[in-house]
């Protein structure tokens, strides 16, 4: 039962978002995430204001005339997911659990790359990495991916996101676009190993919120209890001193957090469970897109 479970929920999962990927990110994302390399396309007799240094001698000395080489664009990309999966991602107050929405986020990443024939990997971390899948390509590679998305059970709870910016730069040799998916509530300052990272790779910062990590709602004297940590505590939400100062912790740990983005030179997103993430996908395309 379990079995035919996990292939149904997998199924809902690939039938939605490759159906977004195709029909509406193929076009922004080719345009989004460019390869970085240039390979060798053929040759063409010189015009004014080519580069000397492209002219291919052989052909020229063959036809006594210039001849110059065309490279192009080498498109293939190697695209890798870092998934969050720690404790805090099984809150879900408002709209779908933070698991269930950074899967499918990460779904249709996945088959966008597939679509424009990229090789995907993941690396999932908590306070460490805890599972490093080497990109490939292929659909049942991107099978194997959402399942392990889905159903992977870490072996710790903390969050550090240090970890997977060093072991990415460290482990992926060739340029890749990265996506870095979390609700980066960390208490680690990442921004040098982000900043190492971004050099080596282009990396893109996704943050997945529930509403009430933003806003504590009044409901009374409640019992908080820290999935990371495991801790509880009694807290008075009626208060509005109390409400507020969450609120200012949460503005002040974004204002952190996008300044670290800025400084490191990181495109990033924050979307919220119960909001459509596909309009927030296409918006940092389109960003990116017209660089």
């Amino acid at each position: 039962m379990e079995t035919l479970e996990l292939l149904k929920k997998v199924r809902k999962i690939e039938i939605k978002t490759r159906g977004l990927s195709q029909n509406i990110f193929a076009g922004e994302y080719h345009s989004a995430f460019k390869g970085r390399g240039m390979t060798f396309s053929e040759v063409r007799e010189y015009q004014y204001g080519d580069d000397i240094r492209d002219i291919d001698w052989n052909v020229t000395a063959r036809h006594n005339r210039p001849y110059v080489k065309v490279y192009e664009e080498e498109r293939e990309l190697t695209v890798m997911l870092l998934i969050d999966v720690s404790e805090s991602r099984g809150f879900g107050a408002v709209g779908s659990e933070k698991r269930e929405y950074i899967a499918e986020v990460a779904a249709t990443l996945a088959f966008s790359a597939i679509q424009n024939n990229d090789k995907i990997g993941v690396i999932f971390f908590t306070d460490r990495t805890e599972k490093f899948i080497p990109p490939r390509k292929g659909r049942k590679h991107i099978l194997y991916i959402i399942r392990e998305i889905l159903y992977y059970t870490p072996e710790n709870k903390l969050t550090d996101i240090n970890s997977p910016l060093i072991f990415i730069t460290d482990a992926i040799k060739k340029r890749c676009t990265t996506f870095l998916i979390s609700d980066y509530i960390d208490s680690h300052d990442f921004s040098q190993s982000l900043t190492i990272a971004n050099k080596k790779h282009d990396v893109v910062a996704i943050q997945v919120f529930d509403k009430r990590d933003a806003e504590m709602e009044n409901v009374g004297f409640v019992k908080f209890h820290d999935m990371e940590t495991g801790t509880d505590r009694w807290i008075d939400t009626s208060s509005r001193r109390v409400r507020k100062a969450y609120s200012r912790w949460w503005y002040d740990n974004q204002q952190r957090l996008n300044a670290t983005f800025n400084r490191c030179g990181v495109d990033s997103i924050s979307v919220a469970t119960d909001e459509d993430y596909v309009k927030a996908l296409l918006a940092l395309f389109s960003r990116r897109g017209v660089r």
